[in-house]
């Protein structure tokens, strides 16, 4: 692995972030007038220039990149990010402690919107803008944006955006790669703009919020610049409509709208099991929410169908926006937001969790162990939606899983061992895996993760990465094997 043709692109991806703290940088000088310049000017400064140099001091005879320099560039590239993200929270005395303002910038990358900042409202609104454009980047990914402004990295490219892409299997929806990233983007564009547009055009809201809450919702990060989150628009059912819809939209394999709307394929998209079991999670989830609380809560049918499909949305597509203060619903209602905080989205989709497509092939894989204890000589392929599924993917679906429980375990029992009850540790490490945000107890949704310790801080930030890339890309870097030059 050559050390040289990764820094030499962590120095492009590093001029790629400079380049976009521009945005809250003119908002702050040109709009909001907030005082907040320099927070931008300096990691500008930093990184812009910086990361051009580095680029182009170093040179590179070969112009692939290797699987094994893919994982450590996309790894890096994401660490890098967020350490010159976070500059603006502390030059601007938003988050004084470094640790805080690295866990923020992490949680909006990774789009987890977890939180340690305990009075929201009153930042600075180019900082707060900052805040909620970093997990807008992060919900289609860095470098996928990296790959499909710069094409020239050849084979390499496909390293890359296999290393990012959520997923079991990267999907190419073009011959080439770049042109696959720049499909993908272009769809989330659009996505994004319909939901701005609806929102202020349509909903009256201010231009701020409006797109404050396109930021959060598209990447499924949950951030907002309001103390309340959407419970601020709660009487506004047009307002939640379309949130809830477009975070359901968000949770969908984005591949499938491709094919629906470039190929006109529509039964793609209806026809495919796994969005088949999204969507059928979601109804009966939301049900059972509604009915219990309607039964226990004491709430009017309607305002429990309304708080029940915004917040089952919301926790299935990994958003983290709330409505109400859903840790002070009945215990089935909490349970099933936990479960949903696992299991996650679908596949290809910005959202996070375990995803549905692996939870769906884990189930069949049980099920044909259990076949095979009374009938040995069974041979029973794996199927998904009538396609055979390799039993090299089905291998790497079921150890990813096991890496997933065992993420949750280990973190459960560290943040224990921080002095968290275990309603807290157990939720707040779902949370952060699983790209939720909020989570129960003195995680809820309208409480903050200021009060964890420092290195609960940190070790919460490595698990949104792994969470984020999957296990395996920054796992692969903690292998001593991988670090052998050849």
């Amino acid at each position: 692995m050559s050390i040289r043709i990764v820094l030499k692109y962590l120095g492009l991806v590093l001029a790629i972030v400079g380049a976009l703290l521009s945005f809250p940088l003119f908002w702050s000088v040109a709009i909001a007038h907030d005082g907040a310049h320099f927070s931008f000017i300096i990691p500008i400064v930093i990184a812009l220039p910086g990361g051009l140099a580095l680029f182009r001091l170093i040179s590179q005879k070969e112009r692939s990149i290797s699987r094994r320099e893919g994982l450590a560039l996309v790894t890096c590239a994401w660490l890098a990010g967020s350490l010159v993200g976070a500059l603006p929270y502390v030059i601007s005395g938003t988050l004084p402690s470094y640790v805080d303002a690295f866990f923020e910038t992490m949680s909006g990358f990774t789009t987890t919107g977890a939180t340690v900042l305990t009075s929201i409202g009153h930042q600075p609104p180019s900082i707060l803008l900052w805040r909620n454009f970093s997990q807008w980047i992060g919900g289609m990914g860095i470098i996928t944006f990296f790959v499909a402004l710069f094409p020239m990295l050849g084979i390499g490219a496909a390293r890359l955006f296999e290393a990012e892409m959520p997923g079991p299997q990267p999907e190419r929806l073009r011959a080439r790669v770049a042109d696959t990233a720049r499909a993908l983007w272009l769809l989330y564009v659009g996505f994004s703009l319909v939901e701005f547009l609806l929102l202020w055009a349509v909903a009256g809201m201010p231009f701020y919020d409006a797109m404050n809450i396109m930021f959060g919702t598209m990447p499924t990060g949950g951030f907002l610049h309001l103390s309340e989150s959407l419970g601020a628009y709660v009487d506004n059912p047009f307002v939640t409509t379309v949130v809830t819809v477009f975070m359901l939209a968000a949770g969908v394999n984005f591949a499938l709208y491709f094919y629906a709307i470039r190929r006109r394929r529509l039964g793609t998209l209806v026809g495919n099991p796994e969005f088949r079991l999204y969507v059928g999670i979601f109804a009966v989830s939301a049900g059972a929410v509604t009915l219990d609380l309607v039964r226990r809560a004491g709430m009017s049918v309607g305002e429990a169908l309304q708080h029940a499909t915004f917040q089952v949305a919301s926790i299935q597509t990994t958003t983290g926006f709330a409505t109400a203060d859903f840790d002070l619903w009945p215990s089935l209602s909490r349970g099933l937001l936990v479960v949903l905080m696992v299991i996650g989205a679908s596949a290809g989709s910005t959202g996070g969790g375990l995803k549905v497509v692996r939870l769906l092939v884990v189930f069949k894989y049980a099920f044909r162990q259990v076949v095979a204890a009374f009938s040995p000589r069974s041979v029973m392929p794996m199927k998904i939606g009538g396609e055979t599924v390799a039993e090299q993917t089905v291998s790497a679906i079921a150890g990813l899983a096991l890496l997933y429980a065992l993420a949750l375990v280990g973190g459960f029992l560290f943040m224990s061992a921080l002095g968290l009850d275990a309603v807290t540790a157990f939720s707040a490490v779902a949370a952060t895996v699983g790209n939720v945000g909020p989570g129960l107890g003195a995680v809820g949704p309208v409480q903050h993760y200021a009060f964890i310790p420092g290195v609960g801080k940190i070790a919460l930030s490595f698990l949104m990465l792994v969470g984020r890339l999957e296990f395996v890309t920054v796992m692969a870097l903690v292998s001593w094997s991988f670090w052998r030059w050849r």
